[in-house]
């Protein structure tokens, strides 16, 4: 059965790869021509790169000179001379992810400690290394908070696991105090971020612990995590440990909807993960804009100097990861050894106010702090402006395509009205139906063919058929939150998409 499904999924990616390569060479070759004939010339070139995303191909180069460099740094550097970083030590123990033992864990903890052998120690919790606390935000989050902190336990004790439930209507705060967990319910919703700021100010987690792990409450954390970001940490420079998502795929547990939604996640976070933002963390470049708030790492004395829930914004990620580039707090580290199983909306409507969300959010952070003089800065305008230029283009071609689509159909009655013929004779002479189907279609399946290629999911090919409208959907909410960042106010407060239970 094994063998099967191998021979299989080889296959799949191998039809889905030579697609991707036919599809390309029909679209770049037909794009050249409309390009040449045009007469756009070089503007029709650049074109072209949009098409990709010019960021995209700029990180991708620079991600591979950091993978060279990396490649090389571990051949030349000795086994065993890695730095570490230096754990606090207390009644000649070194305290290994328990920081410096709180009132809450009460003395059993304390005794369980002295007598754990060292090989009982959590995975990755060396001699030296960083310790974490888990924070879990959690509102309304019945569904899926066992699972979340089952997978911390699995990685951390008990002791060092804080779930804030933030008002939760259901029984988010009782599943939570049965597994034995630290638990703090707050009795008005403050959102996300002001449930970060109250159980940190609560435990006084900043001043236990190394360091500060956010989890969302329907992410699930990979065995090899937490031995990811304290190898991460173990270089001082680094303030915050980008998680890596990965798109928890269920299909069993979804619709069509809910498939397409979750197909599309994961090629937009493999593309954004590895093409953009390994190249972005890169030591010499460390323009990351992101940290992700659903699994990833903060350096206690970077997070004692963040301002983590400001007045004013939907969400915390893009302000949090604003501060460690703009307080010059340390740079930002990602590496695949820190993934994590995030679960993604289950209708549309869910994916079109989380995306709202996250659009308004950053458009926000940038509003409250401005502009400043570096490179971060540089690079984030880039990217602004390709965010906007793209969305600008995609929506009007789209519309343009409509249109000539409207007078292909309806002929003579929809050609005879007023302005239309003369309209739709020029649109044509200069971008015919096919044109606009091949431009804005193609490139957008031959990285869904790649992504096919990459996990070996036929069904992507099927479900990379509806992307093209999710990114209409993305471009347009790009847009309109632009103007709505700086004319409303946000309070942060959360409402809880719809979930289920991980099987």
């Amino acid at each position: 059965m094994r063998t099967a499904r191998f021979i299989g999924g080889l296959l799949t990616g191998l039809i889905a790869l030579a697609l991707a390569v036919a599809l390309f060479v029909y679209w770049f070759g037909f794009a050249t021509d409309m390009a040449a004939a045009s007469g756009l010339g070089a503007l029709g070139y650049a074109f072209l790169w949009l098409a990709f995303g010019a960021n995209l191909l700029l990180w991708t180069v620079i991600g591979l000179v950091r993978l060279g460099e990396d490649s090389v740094r571990a051949v030349v550097r000795p086994r065993g001379s890695g730095r570490r970083a230096v754990g606090r030590r207390v009644d000649g123990r070194v305290l290994v992810g328990a920081g410096t033992a709180p009132a809450q864990r009460g003395a059993d903890a304390s005794a369980g400690e002295s007598a754990r052998a060292p090989a009982e120690r959590p995975e990755g919790a060396g001699p030296g290394a960083a310790s974490l606390a888990v924070v879990i935000p959690a509102h309304n989050e019945e569904p899926v908070i066992g699972k979340a902190i089952s997978s911390a336990m699995g990685l951390f004790e008990r002791w060092d696991i804080y779930v804030v439930s933030d008002s939760s209507k259901d029984s988010t705060a009782a599943i939570a105090a049965r597994t034995g967990v630290n638990v703090l319910e707050l009795l008005t919703n403050r959102g996300k971020a002001g449930a970060i700021e109250a159980v940190l100010e609560e435990f006084a987690l900043t001043d236990d612990y190394d360091g500060v792990l956010i989890l969302d409450a329907d992410t699930e954390l990979d065995p090899g995590y937490v031995e990811g970001a304290r190898r991460q940490l173990a270089d001082p420079s680094v303030a915050a440990v980008a998680g890596f998502v990965v798109s928890e795929w269920k299909p069993r547990q979804r619709t069509f909807v809910g498939r397409t939604i979750s197909a599309y996640r994961d090629r937009l976070y493999f593309m954004l993960q590895y093409l953009m933002r390994f190249g972005q963390t890169w030591r010499h470049a460390n323009t990351a804009f992101i940290v992700p708030g659903f699994a990833s790492v903060y350096r206690s004395e970077a997070l004692k100097q963040i301002d983590v829930n400001p007045k004013g914004l939907v969400i915390e990620d893009f302000n949090m990861t604003f501060e460690v580039h703009h307080k010059r707090l340390g740079r930002v580290s990602m590496n695949p050894d820190t993934k994590a199983y995030s679960q993604d909306p289950f209708t549309f409507r869910d994916y079109y106010r989380q995306v709202s969300r996250w659009t308004l959010g950053f458009w926000q952070t940038i509003r409250r702090h401005r502009v400043w003089p570096s490179l971060f800065w540089v690079c984030l305008s880039l990217y602004i402006l390709e965010v906007v230029l793209v969305s600008v283009v995609l929506l009007a071609t789209t519309v343009v395509g409509l249109f000539v689509l409207a007078g292909t159909v309806g002929g003579d009655p929809f050609l005879s009205l007023p302005f239309f013929g003369e309209a739709f004779a020029a649109v044509t002479a200069l971008l015919p139906l096919l044109a606009i189907g091949i431009g804005l279609f193609i490139p957008d399946y031959m990285l869904t063919c790649l992504m096919a290629a990459i996990r070996r999911r036929p069904s992507y090919l099927l479900y990379g058929l509806l992307f093209f409208p999710i990114r209409l959907v993305d471009a347009y909410l790009a847009l309109r939150m632009i103007p709505r960042a700086w004319t409303t106010e946000s309070d942060g407060r959360w409402s809880s998409p719809d979930r289920v239970s991980g099987g």
